[in-house]
């Protein structure tokens, strides 16, 4: 009789079909069928999530010059089989050399399209990269003293250059990367000028030569 009452509890109960059931094993002839409702293991569903899947650099630069600062640090991305470089820099101006410290924030995009091995060294030549780069300076320059120029003195941004990149690198092949990506230590020089030089060359080419308005960098690039 026991095993028929309960039974019928059994069945005028709700059912929870959202909860896992457990079947328990029968005990003799007369035994029934119990379910038992196992609750969520809790931080089960986090721990089965993926991780977010973050950008991270390529690749870390060290430069010095290019009018973006006399020490410059940063990072930045490689495409198409390193052909096309997308880097982003953090510049910094001593006092002394600018009046005041200034800080230079910059991005710069490169496109090498011939990259040549020289023979088994390791060392690849890259004879010519072409790009643009534009940056943002946090700080006046030229301060002066107050009332010393007017209002609308300079007519053009004190914080915003862009202008053209021109360079050239040297690369050494270096050991692998723990994930089998390949690495290299790469050295380079860029030729550039900004819209502000230009301008003042295109109005003043008697007085300026091209040497006057290019400012050269040197950099190391460490792929990771």
């Amino acid at each position: 009789m026991a095993p028929t009452l309960l039974l019928a509890a059994l069945l005028a109960a709700p059912a929870t079909p959202a909860t896992p059931l457990i079947p328990n094993s029968p005990v003799g002839s007369d035994s029934v069928t119990v379910s038992v409702a196992v609750p969520p293991v809790l931080g089960l569903a986090k721990s089965a999530r993926r991780p977010p899947i973050g950008y991270r650099p390529r690749h870390l630069l060290l430069q010095t010059g290019g009018g973006v600062g006399m020490v410059s640090v940063g990072g930045g991305l490689s495409f198409a089989r390193r052909r096309l470089d997308l880097d982003a820099l953090l510049g910094y101006v001593p006092a002394r050399h600018a009046g005041t410290t200034l800080t230079i924030a910059s991005a710069k995009v490169k496109y090498a399209p011939w990259q040549l091995p020289l023979g088994g060294s390791g060392l690849a030549l890259t004879p010519l990269a072409v790009g643009v780069y534009g940056s943002y300076t946090f700080g006046l320059r030229n301060t002066g003293e107050e009332g010393q120029y007017p209002d609308d003195y300079y007519w053009w941004s004190r914080t915003i250059r862009v202008g053209p990149v021109l360079g050239s690198s040297l690369s050494y092949a270096l050991p692998d990367a723990s994930s089998g990506r390949a690495r290299r230590l790469t050295a380079y020089y860029e030729l550039a000028t900004n819209d502000l030089y230009g301008l003042s060359y295109f109005l003043n080419r008697r007085a300026l030569s091209l040497s006057d308005i290019a400012t050269l960098a040197l950099g190391l690039k460490l792929e990771i």
